[in-house]
Formats: C-alpha cells, sequence, structure tokens
C-alpha cells in the first residue's frame, strides 16, 4: 500500500507540473488544491512522505525501496524546480502547488502586456509604414505588407486599452501626409492642376479603401462607442479641410473654363472630380449647378414644358461647337437638307431631359 501511495504522490506532482504550463487549466487546477487540502488537514496525523518510505520491512525493500526513497527526496514541484519533500507534509505541498500555479499565471499574463513604451517602439512603426505605403500607392500597384499582420498589431493596441493613442497617431500621420499634398498642388501649374488634384483625389479615396478596414477594430470599439463617430467620415473630413477647401476656388473657374472648351481634359477626369468633391462637401454644387447636374442625378429642377425650346437651342448650340472643333456627325446621305439640326436637337433634347 506504501508503494502505491508513492506512485500516487508522484504522479499527482507531475500533473501539476504539466498544469502549470497550461493556464487554460488553471481554474481547474485551483478546484485541485482545494480538494486535497480537504483530504489532507495541516493537523492530520499522517507521517511524512519521507518518513513513510523508511518505514517499509527491509525484506521488501530492495532495490526499488532504494529508487523510491531517492525519489521521495526530488519530488518536481508545480514551479519546474526539484525539491525535496519537507516535514510540513501534504498540506503545506498543496499550498505550494497553489501559489506556484497563481506566480505562473500571472507572469504569463504580464509577459503578454503592450506597454506604451512597446507600442511607440514595435507596434506604431509598423503601423505608420504600411499606411505611408497606403497613401502613396498607385492604382494597381503591389504593396509588400501584410494586411494579418497589419490587423493583428490594431487588434492587440485596442485590446491592450492603446486606442486613444493610435487613433491620435492615425489622425496626425494622415494630417502630415494631406498637408504635402496641398502644398504640392499650390505649386503646380494651371495646365497640369486639374490633373494632379484628380489624382491626389482618387489616391486618396482609393487609400481609405484599405485603411478603414485594418483599423475596422479600432473604430468599433473606440470611435463608434466613446466619440460616436466613424473613422471613414474622419478620414473624408480631414481631405476636405487640408486640400479641398484650400483649392476650391481655384479648382473651379478652371473646371468651368475646361466645361466651357469641349474635350480640353478627358471626360473621366471631370466626372471623377465633380463626383469627388459631392462627396466631400454636397453643398458645393451651388457653385457651379449647371455642371454638377452633368454627373450627378437630379441636381437641377424637373424639366418643364415652356422651357422645352430653350433646351432644344443649348443643344444645337453644342452640336455647332463639336463641328466647329473637327467633331463629324457620321453618314447624313439619308437625311434632307437643314433639317439635321433641328432632328437631332429635338432628340437630344428628349435625351437630356430624361437623363435629369
Amino acid at each position: 500500500m506504501e508503494e502505491e501511495s508513492m506512485e500516487e504522490e508522484g504522479g499527482s506532482s507531475s500533473s501539476s507540473y504539466e498544469a502549470m504550463m497550461d493556464d487554460q487549466n488553471h481554474n481547474n487546477w485551483e478546484a485541485g488544491v482545494d480538494g486535497y487540502r480537504q483530504q489532507h488537514p495541516a493537523g492530520h496525523a499522517q507521517a511524512p512522505l519521507g518518513d513513510r518510505a523508511l518505514q517499509l520491512p527491509a525484506d521488501r525493500k530492495g532495490h526499488r525501496g532504494q529508487q523510491q526513497e531517492e525519489e521521495a527526496q526530488m519530488v518536481p514541484e508545480a514551479n519546474g524546480l526539484m525539491k525535496g519533500c519537507d516535514s510540513a507534509g501534504a498540506a503545506g505541498k498543496g499550498g505550494a502547488v497553489a501559489a506556484a500555479i497563481i506566480n505562473t499565471s500571472t507572469s504569463k499574463f504580464l509577459m503578454n502586456v503592450i506597454t506604451i513604451e512597446d507600442y511607440k517602439s514595435t507596434y506604431w512603426p509598423k503601423l505608420d509604414s504600411a499606411i505611408d505605403q497606403l497613401l502613396t500607392q498607385s492604382p494597381g500597384d503591389y504593396i509588400p505588407i501584410s494586411y494579418e499582420q497589419i490587423y493583428s498589431c490594431v487588434y492587440k493596441c485596442v485590446c491592450q486599452q492603446h486606442s486613444e493613442q493610435m487613433y491620435s497617431d492615425l489622425i496626425k500621420k494622415i494630417t502630415n501626409h494631406l498637408e504635402r499634398v496641398s502644398k504640392e498642388l499650390q505649386a503646380s501649374p494651371p495646365d497640369l492642376y486639374i490633373e494632379r488634384f484628380n489624382i491626389a483625389l482618387g489616391q486618396y479615396l482609393g487609400a481609405l479603401q484599405s485603411i478603414v478596414p485594418l483599423f475596422i477594430y479600432m473604430n468599433k470599439f473606440y470611435i463608434e462607442t466613446k466619440l460616436n463617430r466613424d473613422l471613414k467620415d474622419d478620414l473624408i473630413k480631414l481631405f476636405t479641410e487640408h486640400v479641398a477647401e484650400k483649392h476650391i476656388y481655384s479648382l473651379m473657374p478652371l473646371l468651368l473654363e475646361a466645361q466651357s472648351t469641349p474635350f480640353q481634359i478627358t471626360p473621366s477626369t471631370m466626372a471623377n472630380i465633380v463626383k469627388g468633391l459631392y462627396t466631400l462637401r454636397p453643398e458645393w454644387v451651388q457653385m457651379a449647378p449647371a455642371l454638377f447636374s452633368k454627373f450627378i442625378p437630379n441636381i437641377l429642377p424637373p424639366a418643364v414644358e415652356s422651357e422645352l425650346q430653350e433646351y432644344a437651342a443649348q443643344d444645337q448650340k453644342l452640336q455647332r461647337e463639336l463641328m466647329q472643333n473637327g467633331f463629324t456627325r457620321g453618314d447624313q446621305s439619308r437625311k434632307r437638307a437643314g433639317e439635321e439640326l433641328t432632328y437631332n436637337g429635338s432628340s437630344a433634347c428628349a435625351s437630356s431631359r430624361g437623363y435629369r
């Protein structure tokens, strides 16, 4: 019976060592320690483990008895250190196991803590580099960054209560970038101003399609819950304040001039800028309603029958301007002479009213 008791004690100590290495079983082992204390109170008259081993009869001890004596003197404790059994008995040993488990779990938790120094030296530099690449990428460029790694950095920083600092760093980073973009636009010549503004606007809105999802965890658990705002709205507001507002009064006259000269700039560039300005601030429609109405539906009031002749005259004028700039209308041999403008003016009028 003493030999079986010795084996049970050795197995229990080994199990305690394994449980210590897995903090997921921490609660189960605390319950086990409490049960052990109830079964072996401190005042129990049972002899210590080493004494019981020495009380075995001489004819039964032999080689195995000596081996058990050695094992009893070097029992592996829960903290991974070899320690001999003392005279405190099983109750004292159970308390040591519980204390070791608690201390180990605490040390593991402290090892996973991200301090503000860790955030500044390790985590934010990774985010800073990724944001730089996203803000300066061209359409179709390959960016050698790991989206999973960046998302993981954001997740860990939010869990460690660094959301406020991370949001502040993100806003400061993008603000500095937009201020540089604004200065570059101010130095642009008039013939390149519209095209460069279009590139800056498209590049920024494209970058937001990657930046906002990467910081979605911060947006959900900090910006939306504590600031009652949305990250995408905040970042669009940054471009409006630091770029668009500073250039709108220089940009709009150039857009109106380009509109009066067909194909001075490509239709796609004009459409991108007008739609982008409308996204940034819909109130800017009032600066040029006719221009915005060509790309944004329902800007102008609905057409009325009394103005149909005026609409037809505007369409005929546009056709004449196109022909004067070298645009032909194709084969007109099957139409009667003198009716092409009237016929096409009426059809164009009907189609343009439907677009409204």
